[in-house]
């Protein structure tokens, strides 16, 4: 899905923009530009001569900066708030796939269980469940009634 301004059908990773449109763009001196780059905050894509190329998102990622910036934040608060929120997407995007995991252990010991008690057999005989990684296990326990 194409971001604020960006045009449609274009990957916002894909880095285009040179350094005097991305300062354009985000209202940002070039040489401020640098100066985040030192600092970690941004890292542009570069050419096969050197030149840096902003993507989409650098830009986007530039006008959070200088949105926090302009609030009173200190650089430092920006680089903590930017690794705080790339660590909650992390998490969200890992949580995501916690959460498709389990549906999919649900559904196949609901299919386990469904089929045990057409074929008459105990429940709490139920076969193993394998993780389609072999690296780990998984356990499902089941109370005695």
């Amino acid at each position: 899905m194409a971001g604020r301004g960006q045009p449609r059908g274009t990957d916002p990773e894909a880095a285009v923009y040179v350094i005097s449109v991305a300062a354009e763009l985000t209202g940002l001196h070039p040489q401020t530009l640098r100066t985040y780059e030192r600092m970690g905050l941004i890292t542009p894509g570069r050419t096969g001569g050197g030149g840096r190329r902003y993507s989409h998102r650098d830009i986007e990622r530039l006008q959070v900066i200088s949105d926090l910036t302009a609030a009173g934040i200190g650089i430092e608060g920006v680089r903590r708030i930017l690794e705080l929120e790339h660590r909650n997407a992390a998490l969200a995007a890992r949580n995501e796939e916690l959460l498709a995991e389990l549906d999919a252990t649900r559904a196949a010991l609901h299919q386990a269980v469904t089929a045990a008690r057409r074929s008459d057999v105990p429940v709490n005989k139920l076969p193993v469940l394998r993780s389609p990684d072999p690296g780990q296990s998984m356990v499902v326990w089941r109370r005695p009634r």
